[in-house]
């Protein structure tokens, strides 16, 4: 597409409620989840609650959380990614949420198991055994032991009390990320998951068990009037051309077992968010998952810049870009919620200048952001 930085198109609908469940935002922005390793020990900082402060204060509607983790020795890959599990840890999501919602704002934890995904950068070596469905890590590695029934189990039980403890603490939804090659969707993608027991299977359905295990087990410990949302990607970190569905008819029963598990809303992760999902329309994957499922969609990559997301982990700055083709897809019904990256980062007050029509006062992505944490 070509870069535009002026959006003529009416950007007020993005500033109507959303309702799900018993929740209500306030508009249909919501900030994507985005790892930050500002979490020593796994216990966020004070600069951790200001950071979602300030976002809330800009009228984010609704704030997922950076991936934060579930109580496994290998549910991470960096040792100050955050956990969502221990006193300590647990305490400072309290003050995060506490902080959120004094600003008018709605959270949501995003919890997370990395599976066989290691971050080459962080010279780090878990405690504990490596959660995989089929011991893969980088398929150019030798094989690690599969998960067994007991680790499955474990892991599955820890999602559910990661979802107890921020009912207990006070968040208005939960993410489950199931997205990018970590553990949920090493369990989806054929090439990574081999098994030839119940957790396994030639069908993307019989995949996608593990993952409406653990999303049934989430359900479960959640009140009836709180949302859950579920995390998705074809892409992978080692394989971004991957697929874990061919066609729109594979894409459905992929998400009805999910969905039929207690799935509210499907977040759909793309690096570009215009680009189709399948060769029948110029339909995105937040667009067909609604068309497939029925349910709720948020869309997500590269939302108000003009590079996408890796390039910029890479280096490579990005500019505000017009908003008109989001725009287009919104109106016409695709998805219902709109996730912000980069560009958020860039600047807590994206949302407010937004809405304010303030499009020469949006400031670019420069990676060197990422090197703070405002």
């Amino acid at each position: 597409m070509t870069v535009m930085t002026t959006t003529s198109a009416d950007v007020a609908p993005l500033f109507e409620p959303f309702s799900v469940r018993d929740l209500t935002v306030k508009n249909r922005f919501v900030m994507a989840p985005m790892t930050r390793s500002r979490s020593p020990r796994g216990v966020p900082t004070q600069e951790v609650v200001d950071y979602y402060r300030r976002r809330a204060q800009s009228e984010v509607g609704l704030i997922l959380t950076e991936g934060t983790v579930i109580d496994r020795p290998s549910s991470k890959n960096d040792p100050n990614v955050p956990h969502f599990h221990g006193t300590e840890a647990l305490a400072a999501w309290q003050e995060v949420a506490d902080a959120v919602h004094a600003a008018g704002g709605r959270i949501a934890p995003q919890i997370w198991h990395v599976g066989p995904r290691r971050d080459h950068r962080v010279e780090w070596t878990p405690p504990g055994p490596v959660d995989t469905a089929s011991g893969l890590v980088d398929f150019d590695s030798p094989r690690l032991p599969p998960m067994d029934e007991k680790a499955i189990a474990d892991t599955i039980a820890a999602f559910g009390a990661a979802a107890h403890e921020a009912v207990r603490l006070g968040f208005d939804a939960v993410e489950v990320h199931g997205a990018h090659g970590y553990l949920i969707d090493d369990f989806f993608w054929h090439v990574s998951n081999l098994r030839s027991d119940r957790w396994g299977g030639a069908t993307v359905r019989e995949r996608a068990r593990f993952g409406a295990e653990v999303v049934a087990a989430v359900r479960s410990a959640m009140p009836k009037g709180m949302p859950l949302i579920f995390r998705l990607s074809q892409w992978k970190g080692v394989d971004y051309d991957a697929r874990v569905a061919q066609t729109p008819q594979e894409m459905a029963e992929w998400l009805e077992p999910l969905a039929d598990a207690g799935v509210d809303i499907f977040h759909c992760s793309q690096r570009r968010f215009w680009e189709a999902a399948f060769d029948q329309s110029d339909l995105n994957l937040a667009g067909w998952a609604k068309k497939v499922s029925g349910l709720p969609t948020i869309t997500v990559g590269s939302v108000g810049l003009s590079g996408e997301f890796i390039a910029g982990v890479n280096g490579e700055r990005s500019e505000p870009r017009s908003l008109d083709e989001l725009m287009r897809r919104f109106d016409r019904g695709d998805f219902d919620l709109v996730a912000v990256g980069r560009a958020l980062l860039a600047d807590p007050e994206w949302v407010k200048k937004i809405r304010h029509r303030q499009f020469n006062q949006l400031r670019a992505f420069d990676p060197e952001v990422l090197k703070s944490y405002y």
